[in-house]
């Protein structure tokens, strides 16, 4: 019998993507995809009775309270699913490996470049909980945390992610103000996964930054998406942050992600390169080189 991953969050984008890929990328695993309707990660007794039925050999945590607005709105739920839920997950998986999915948002903004040794110090309820769940993970020296940067895609659910949020205001009229000085090193969904699978197949346990190789300002990607969505055009103009009125935004959260890649058989691209190879729908990045050519 083939062991079994986890991944949690399956709904949504990079775990969708992690089940969508898990046949070419993960073939020697039987990968069950957790939603909701299996569980709430919240409810320890039905994380439990899931753990007793399953006895999981891997665990890859992809669900978590992301948007960074339903945090600030209410930070009680964010910490119970976001560190509750993973300190629940993380201590099952005690003697197993598990993979954390963090985000850039442990960082202020104030360097960018950001790698693995730099101190975080988020500033937003969402990196808050981040952080104090990147600390209990880590507390166990077979576990991994994995930073991720800004994951363009398409989930499931077709609400998931930057891009979809990105096109459905411009569907709605809505115009949308891209900053000129914030940035970001954007990443596919399709390089996430196939980068999360060759990592779990020879886990280094510890701290990694996942992310493309462009930093790139808000108002670059936003241009980028214009290839594959011309409506965009239309609907987005630049601006900066000094006219910005609002909660704190952190100006660069550029990652190098140098640790993780000397591990990859596969050079992780940036966004730029995608709206070159890839498409509106398909990441060419979660397919075998030899299916493209």
């Amino acid at each position: 019998m083939k062991p079994i991953a986890w991944v949690t969050g399956a709904a949504g984008l990079i775990g969708g993507y992690l089940l969508k890929t898990a046949g070419r990328w993960a073939p020697q695993w039987e990968v069950r995809g957790l939603i909701r309707a299996d569980a709430d990660l919240t409810d320890a007794a039905q994380v439990h009775a899931l753990w007793q039925r399953h006895r999981p050999d891997l665990i890859i945590h992809c669900a978590a309270l992301s948007r960074t607005g339903a945090c600030e709105q209410d930070p009680a739920k964010a910490r119970l699913i976001n560190v509750d839920a993973t300190k629940r997950l993380a201590d099952l998986a005690g003697e197993i490996p598990f993979i954390f999915l963090s985000t850039d948002q442990v960082f202020d903004g104030l360097k960018g470049h950001y790698v693995e040794t730099d101190q975080v110090n988020p500033l937003n309820v969402y990196g808050q909980t981040k952080a104090e769940a990147e600390r209990a993970v880590l507390e166990n020296r077979k576990h991994t945390v994995m930073r991720i940067a800004l994951t363009a895609g398409m989930s499931p659910t077709r609400d998931r992610s930057f891009v979809e949020d990105m096109v459905r205001a411009a569907g709605k009229g809505t115009t949308l103000t891209l900053f000129t000085d914030e940035f970001r090193c954007p990443i596919t969904a399709g390089a996430v996964a196939r980068a999360l699978w060759e990592f779990a197949a020879k886990p280094g346990p510890g701290l990694y930054h996942l992310s493309g190789r462009d930093r790139l300002s808000r108002w670059e990607i936003g241009t980028l998406l214009t290839h594959w969505y011309p409506e965009l055009a239309s609907a987005i103009q630049p601006g900066t942050l000094a006219d910005y009125q609002g909660p704190p935004r952190p100006p660069d959260l550029s990652l190098c992600s140098d640790k993780i890649q000397a591990l990859l058989s596969f050079t992780l691209p940036g966004l730029r390169q995608w709206a070159v190879q890839g498409s509106a729908e398909d990441d060419p990045w979660d397919e075998p080189a030899s299916a493209r050519q």
